[in-house]
C-alpha cells in the first residue's frame, strides 16, 4: 500500500510505509498470510481482541491490519502524547485519510497544525454563547414535537428513531430549515458513509459499500452546494449560514467546496456520534432505574427553579451529565483515533520510527483496572468532582484532546440534556422484551438489535 499524499501543505508528502522489518523489534502480532482475514476477525469482537492484545504484549505493540503495518498505544499517558501533540509528531491528517478521504476529505479532523488552527477558528463562530442559545431552543421544541408519540409505541427499536429524531433535530439547528423530502435519502446517505469508512474493500467498485459511501459523498456534496449561494450575505441563526459567512483571519470567506467538506463531515459527527451516544446511555439507564430517577428528580428540580431550561442552567444538570460520561466510557462513540507519526519518537522505552500508523483505543483505555477501579461496573459517581481527583487529564477521551478535541462537545452535551430534560418527566424507560444489550463497535457503536425499548408513561 502506498503512503497516501498529504492533505495538507503543514505535513510532508512522502512519509515512509512502515514494512514490518521496520517494526520488528517491537512486540506484537507476526505476518498473517492474509491480513484482510485478519482484519474480518478482529470487527468481529474489537473490544475482546483488542483487550487481549494488550494483555499478551503490553501498552506499545506491533498490528496489522488492512491498512498495513502499524502501533497500538495504550492508556492515558499515550492519548496524552498523541492528542496534545506538544512536539508536532502525529498527523491526523494522515491516520485518517486512508479510512476517511474517499468519504470526508479535508474535514475538520482531517487537517493539521496551522491549517488546522485557522480552519477551526474560522467554524468556531458557530458554536459561540449566542447562537447555541438559539440551538437550546430549537432542540427542546424538535425534541418535544419528535417524542411526543414515544409513550404510545409500545416497544419500539431506540437506535432507529434516535438517529431520525437527531437528524431532524440536525436540519433544525444546522440548515434552519427541514430536510423535506430528501431526509430518507439523506439518512441513508450518511449511513453509507460511515459504513464505508470500515469497508474492506476499500476501493469504490461495483456494488461495494464503499461504492455506496463515494455515492452518498456525491449526494451530500451536491445537496449542501445548491444551499451555498442561498447562505452567502444572508442573516439566519443555523450553522450552515455562520459558516457560509465565516471569516478567516485575513477576512476571507470560505471557499465552497471548503463549506462542503466542513458541512459532511460536521453532519457525520452531529448525526452518528450523537446518535450512537444516546443510544448507550439510554441502554444504561434502563439496565440501572435507580440513575433514571436520580436524573429525573435533577430534570424536577431544574424545572422547579426555572420553569424549563434556559441555557443558564445546562450546567446544573450535574447528575445527567455524570451518567453520560459513564455511558461514554464504557461505549465511546469513536472507539479508536488514528494518527501517522511524522517524526520518530520514543515512547514507553520504544523507539517508534517515523511513518508508522499509530492508533490510540479509548474503548480500551476506559476500561484499564489500574485507570478505573472495576471496570465494567456502571458507575457514573467515578465522576463526581471527588473521584475525579488524581485521575490523569486524559484517562477519559470519547471527545478527543487537544487541538482537535471534538468542536461540538458544548452542542452534544446540550443535545443530550435537552432530551431527558424533555423525555424523562413524563416517561420511565424500560428493556423490550429480548433486548440483548449486545453492540457492534465500528465504526461507530450500535445496538445489535435496535435496542428495544418502551418510554413508559408516568
Amino acid at each position: 500500500m502506498n503512503a497516501p499524499t498529504a492533505a495538507s501543505a503543514f505535513v510532508p508528502e512522502n512519509v515512509p510505509e512502515p514494512r514490518f522489518e521496520d517494526l520488528a523489534h517491537l512486540p506484537g502480532m507476526a505476518p498473517a498470510r492474509i491480513k484482510m482475514l485478519r482484519t474480518i476477525d478482529f470487527l468481529k469482537d474489537p473490544l475482546g481482541k483488542s483487550m487481549a492484545l494488550v494483555a499478551q504484549y503490553g501498552r506499545v505493540f506491533r498490528r496489522q491490519d488492512f491498512g498495513g503495518w502499524g502501533v497500538s498505544l495504550i492508556g492515558p499517558e499515550a492519548n496524552e502524547l498523541v492528542l496534545f501533540n506538544k512536539d508536532k509528531i502525529f498527523s491526523s491528517s494522515l491516520g485518517w485519510n486512508p479510512i476517511l478521504e474517499r468519504l470526508f476529505p479535508r474535514g475538520l479532523m482531517l487537517m493539521d497544525f496551522e491549517e488546522h488552527r485557522v480552519h477551526r477558528k474560522t467554524l468556531s463562530v458557530a458554536f459561540k454563547t449566542e447562537p447555541m442559545q438559539h440551538y437550546l431552543g430549537e432542540l427542546l421544541k424538535g425534541i418535544e414535537k419528535g417524542t411526543a408519540d414515544w409513550g404510545a409505541r409500545g416497544t419500539f427499536q431506540f437506535y432507529p428513531a434516535i438517529k431520525a429524531l437527531t437528524l431532524d433535530l440536525a436540519a433544525a439547528s444546522f440548515l434552519g430549515v427541514p430536510w423535506g423530502k430528501d431526509a430518507d435519502k439523506i439518512n441513508k446517505a450518511f449511513m453509507d458513509m460511515v459504513l464505508a469508512s470500515v469497508a474492506v474493500i476499500r476501493k469504490p467498485l461495483p456494488f461495494t459499500q464503499m461504492k455506496r459511501g463515494v455515492e452518498g459523498r456525491a449526494f451530500m456534496s451536491a445537496f449542501f452546494a445548491a444551499e451555498i449561494p442561498k447562505r452567502r450575505g444572508a442573516k439566519s441563526d443555523d450553522i450552515f449560514t455562520h459558516i457560509c459567512n465565516a471569516r478567516d483571519e485575513n477576512d476571507q470567506l470560505l471557499g465552497d467546496q471548503d463549506i462542503i467538506d466542513h458541512m459532511n463531515f460536521l453532519m457525520m459527527a452531529a448525526h452518528d456520534t450523537i446518535t450512537s451516544s444516546m443510544t448507550s446511555m439510554v441502554h444504561f439507564l434502563a439496565r440501572h432505574p435507580e440513575w433514571q430517577e436520580a436524573m429525573r428528580d435533577e430534570v424536577m428540580a431544574v424545572k422547579a427553579r426555572h420553569g424549563g431550561l434556559p441555557y443558564a442552567a445546562l450546567a446544573e444538570m450535574e447528575v445527567t451529565e455524570r451518567v453520560f460520561k459513564e455511558s461514554l466510557r464504557l461505549i465511546p462513540p469513536v472507539p479508536s483515533m488514528p494518527r501517522r507519526a511524522i517524526k520518530d519518537f520514543v515512547f514507553m522505552n520504544h523507539h517508534i520510527p517515523a511513518g508508522s500508523h499509530i492508533g490510540i483505543n479509548p474503548m480500551v483505555t476506559h476500561r484499564l483496572p489500574d485507570v478505573w477501579p472495576e471496570p465494567e461496573t456502571f458507575d457514573p459517581d467515578r465522576f463526581t468532582p471527588e473521584n475525579s481527583k488524581g485521575r490523569h487529564k486524559y484517562a477519559w477521551v470519547p471527545f478527543g484532546g487537544g487541538a482537535h478535541m471534538c468542536l461540538g462537545l458544548h452542542f452534544a452535551y446540550m443535545q443530550v440534556k435537552s432530551f431527558f430534560f424533555t423525555t424523562l418527566p413524563g416517561h420511565r424507560i424500560e428493556l423490550g422484551e429480548g433486548a440483548s444489550g449486545e453492540f457492534q463497535m465500528f465504526p461507530i457503536p450500535r445496538p445489535k438489535d435496535g435496542l428495544p425499548v418502551r418510554f413508559v408513561t408516568r
